[in-house]
């Protein structure tokens, strides 16, 4: 069984007058956060209060880079060329950088976002790529992806490389029997029940694996949970999934602490 494990949170996805998410009142419950760059979510005053949050309670941020999609959130698959990619990605991560060196923090990660997030768990030769490019030239970060059973040796072969690959799981997402996340247009493709959500995150991590929406049970390795906080529910279940992990003997630890 797991013996400790990172808490995530997408945050910083407000942009201008309109404001998305619970951050404030998430955050006491997370280690680690991922900021949004700007081009799915977010501004520069947006990111600038996120990193600041982030120190104030003692969590690592990260960055989450995503396609230029601001009116479909970056949920809308793109093709985009690999240099152009590349750059914009390269782009994103020092925006975040920026604002986490002005106030002294570590840039802890990179956690890809929505479509390409899930583009790229059946693209390794790129992700790798891009992933030996983010490290050029930003420095040894860790990266994040879904953590199923075929990425296991993916993660060996990054750290092969002296990259560091953490692997996630999503107790408020059902998945499919590929062990991949049920797609949202589907009904019962995100969970609302904070209970249920808390009872997953303490399932996942001591068994390493959930069953799919069909039954099937998916193997895991995990080394992060990721929540959401884009709805009271959310509030609710990060603070259950805490209480629930550490009433368990499991350590909460930012992904530095431990990888």
């Amino acid at each position: 069984m797991v013996s400790v494990v990172d808490i995530n949170c997408d945050m910083g996805e407000s942009f201008g007058d309109y404001k998305i998410g619970n951050d404030e009142k998430v955050i006491p419950f997370i280690t680690s956060a991922n900021i949004a760059c700007g081009f799915h979510a977010s501004d520069p005053n947006v990111i600038d209060r996120t990193v600041r949050l982030c120190r104030e309670y003692n969590v690592l941020p990260g960055a989450h880079p995503g396609y230029p999609d601001l009116m479909g959130f970056g949920r809308r698959f793109m093709d985009v060329a690999e240099r152009e990619l590349i750059n914009y990605i390269i782009y994103q991560v020092g925006a975040v950088k920026g604002f986490a060196d002005l106030y002294d923090i570590r840039l802890q990660h990179v956690k890809l976002h929505g479509a390409l997030y899930n583009y790229m768990v059946n693209q390794e030769g790129l992700f790798l790529t891009i992933m030996e490019a983010v490290t050029r030239a930003f420095g040894d970060i860790i990266f994040l992806t879904l953590g199923t059973g075929k990425t296991r040796t993916f993660k060996e072969r990054c750290r092969e490389k002296g990259i560091r690959l953490a692997l996630e799981a999503f107790p408020d997402r059902n998945y499919t029997d590929e062990g991949e996340l049920l797609p949202r247009k589907y009904k019962d493709a995100v969970l609302h029940d904070h209970e249920l959500i808390a009872t997953r995150a303490v399932q996942m991590v001591k068994e390493q694996g959930i069953k799919s929406i069909n039954g099937r049970w998916v193997s895991m390795d995990i080394d992060t949970l990721c929540i959401h906080g884009d709805n009271e529910e959310s509030i609710e279940a990060a603070k259950k999934i805490r209480e629930y992990i550490t009433r368990e003997g499991i350590g909460v630890k930012p992904l530095l602490g431990f990888m």
